[in-house]
């Protein structure tokens, strides 16, 4: 299976049984992974030498196999706002995950679970959603970032909070009108309001969406 665009890919991972699977899956959609690490400065190297199109890359890597690579990527972002990454974890590193989220103006960027490399198609989709400037972002990563933070989204309704998530787990509207059952107008409509209620400037439609994930992220 091939995909039209092909990547370039630094992947960054230490386990090599994890790694060479993802370089293999990553090929069997037509991408090029152009460095294959197992460290967090080796990625930074990569990353340097060949200016991929986007970054795959684990959360704990040597010498300390804590955060070491999500630490990478947030100074990654730091250094170059708009490259992609795609970080994938076996568990969320909430502190670092909210940083990464909130790095650059929050579009190219994702956090996955593990399990969801299992998913080939989906894993296929937030890989190429992250490339193009979207943000995906596991829904049990949210769950997670929510459970410690304060809830100052008092202004919105039950419905508009679950439409919020749902649009933070990176489901286009019409995803989300099935899984509630009701109309895309409805969906549009809700998005409007929390759009509103959470007092976003106006600006072009998808980068409201992303600065209104952030904000539910946030709190």
């Amino acid at each position: 299976m091939r995909t039209e665009r092909q990547l370039r890919v630094v992947l960054a991972e230490d386990s090599v049984l994890l790694r060479e699977g993802l370089i293999g899956l990553l090929a069997r959609f037509g991408h090029e992974t152009v460095a294959a690490v197992g460290d967090a400065d080796a990625m930074r190297d990569a990353v340097t030498e060949h200016d991929p199109d986007i970054v795959v890359t684990d959360v704990r890597m040597p010498p300390g196999f804590q955060d070491e690579g999500l630490r990478a990527a947030v100074a990654l972002r730091a250094e170059r706002p708009t490259l992609p990454v795609l970080v994938l974890s076996q568990y969320v590193q909430r502190s670092y995950a909210a940083e990464l989220l909130d790095a650059g103006d929050g579009t190219g960027v994702g956090y996955l679970l593990k399990d969801r490399v299992g998913q080939v198609e989906e894993f296929q989709d937030a890989l190429m959603r992250v490339a193009d400037g979207g943000t995906v972002v596991d829904p049990e990563v949210v769950r997670q970032l929510l459970r410690r933070r304060r809830d100052p989204l008092a202004a919105l309704t039950p419905r508009e909070r679950e439409v919020l998530g749902l649009v933070a787990e990176g489901k286009s509207n019409a995803a989300i009108a099935r899984e509630l059952v009701v109309s895309d107008a409805a969906v549009g409509k809700h998005i409007g309001n929390i759009l509103g209620k959470l007092d976003l400037p106006p600006a072009e439609e998808t980068h409201r969406r992303v600065l209104a994930v952030l904000t539910y992220l946030r709190t």
